[in-house]
């Protein structure tokens, strides 16, 4: 009896870097899974697993990242977001670094996004299957960070960071019956979560939002219990973890070239390492290796 895949893919924003890397290895050898599912950065680079764009998100992040249009504060203060709407979600994926809609649709995996709803603070996972401008709000929702993005109204819901909620949707896996799971963790092993300091001002800016605010101040003590379930599952034999073996050193909004760089080729490097232990995980003879490795 074959069981089914998962991949799990944690935020953190340009620590998304490092899973970039695990990823663009995964797809230059060809491997596949039955399913997958990404939180902020790792729903926003993730996508590019299921359309197969080996490298696009180390590419367009090195040549963007250091640009006011991409991420700036700037932006913040004229837009409320952070990162550039129009130019991160409109600009790159139609005409600067298309994204490739057609081989994501024609992908069968099911792609999963987790956002936070405002008003309630508990998790929404929303499957993806067009890979279009509606998709592309999905995204833009699992990964708009409180305080430095707008909520993103959809269909009449609101949402925010992914992260809120569930930060490491490993379980919600589980449930929809992904028995072998891979978890791409973007901090290390020694992590421990602590209350953010930011916390009186999330509280101000979303005095509206009681749930939200209830929902993030709460959330270090969920992501340390999801950290501590990954690591049972892993020492259980369930679950496959790539994780950096420190701290990355880089912060959310990164835009340095060569950090970026560096922590892109942490997470080859970490995927080039265990091959061979995650295709015996998985169960299978090596992957196909003769896809492009070009980047």
């Amino acid at each position: 009896m074959t069981l089914k895949t998962g991949l799990v893919m944690e935020g953190g924003a340009m620590r998304g870097m490092f899973t970039a890397g695990v990823l663009d290895i995964m797809i230059e050898r060809g491997l596949t899974f039955d399913g997958a599912v990404g939180v902020s950065a790792g729903a926003v680079f993730g996508c590019n697993f299921k359309s197969g764009q080996n490298g696009r998100s180390f590419r367009y992040n090195l040549k963007y990242a250091g640009d006011s249009r991409y991420c700036s504060l700037r932006s913040l203060l004229k837009t409320g977001d952070l990162y550039g709407v129009d130019f991160c979600y409109r600009e790159i994926p139609e005409k600067l670094d298309p994204f490739d809609v057609r081989a994501y649709q024609e992908n069968p995996m099911p792609f999963y996004v987790v956002c936070t709803d405002v008003d309630t603070g508990r998790a929404v996972y929303r499957r993806l299957d067009r890979g279009d401008r509606s998709d592309m709000d999905w995204f833009r929702a699992s990964a708009s960070m409180p305080l430095a993005s707008r909520m993103v109204e959809i269909d009449g819901g609101r949402y925010l960071d992914g992260g809120i909620a569930d930060s490491i949707p490993l379980r919600f896996m589980e449930r929809a019956g992904y028995e072998r799971n891979v978890v791409i963790l973007t901090q290390p092993a020694s992590y421990v979560k602590k209350p953010s300091p930011m916390q009186p001002a999330i509280a101000a800016a979303y005095v509206r939002h009681p749930a939200l605010v209830r929902s993030m101040a709460t959330r270090h003590v969920r992501y340390n219990s999801d950290t501590a379930y990954v690591k049972q599952q892993e020492e259980a034999g369930r679950v496959f973890v790539f994780r950096p073996a420190q701290s990355l050193g880089i912060p959310h909004t990164e835009s340095d070239r060569g950090e970026l760089l560096r922590v892109y080729e942490l997470g080859r490097t970490a995927a080039e390492a265990r091959w061979e232990e995650l295709m015996t995980f998985l169960g299978r003879g090596e992957a196909d290796t003769s896809a492009s490795t070009s980047r």
